[in-house]
């Protein structure tokens, strides 16, 4: 499946999500590696099959096959990560301050350029609700030289793919 039959298996209701998604498509303001892989990420991160589908076979071929391991690995982490450090920072007490005892390994080397792969764990921060991912990853993108604007972007490219596969989730299960 293409970007554009994804796009047009949205129903009508969902325009502005076919519209946002051809934009973010060619959003100028990232890398080609740093769209092609939030893309990616996110799709993975949304849990949806003809989202992930679709999404890497357009983004995929975008990437090396490190790359591509690359966003697959934030996906993944964060999937970890977000759950792990949303409790400690909303449920306060000594948590925090207690070792995780977490293998996260992939974090120190990614295999792509750090300040992607940290771009890459925002997106998926962004999707799976973690403030103190969150702001972390923003912190380092923006320290390496990430313009904000090319930060909204990369969370812009989260929100309409999580949008898009909550729109056919709801779809499947009316169908």
């Amino acid at each position: 499946m293409s970007l554009e039959a994804l796009r047009n298996r949205l129903p009508e209701y969902a325009k502005d999500q076919k519209l946002n998604l051809g934009s973010l498509a060619t959003e100028p303001v990232l890398t080609e590696q740093q769209r092609a892989g939030t893309f990616i990420a996110s799709a993975l991160a949304s849990r949806n099959p003809h989202v992930i589908r679709a999404i890497v076979a357009e983004f995929g071929p975008k990437l090396s096959p490190e790359a591509l391991n690359a966003a697959k690995a934030a996906a993944s982490i964060m999937g970890m990560n977000n759950i792990y450090y949303r409790f400690t920072h909303l449920v306060h007490g000594d948590y925090a301050q207690m070792p995780a005892k977490l293998r996260m390994n992939v974090m120190a080397k990614p295999g792509v350029d750090k300040v992607d792969f940290e771009l890459w764990s925002l997106a998926v921060s962004a999707i799976n609700g973690c403030g103190m991912c969150m702001e972390s990853h923003e912190k380092v993108v923006v320290q390496h030289g990430v313009s904000k604007e090319a930060v909204q972007a990369a969370v812009r490219i989260a929100a309409v793919v999580h949008a898009v596969a909550a729109t056919l989730d709801g779809e499947d299960a009316l169908a």
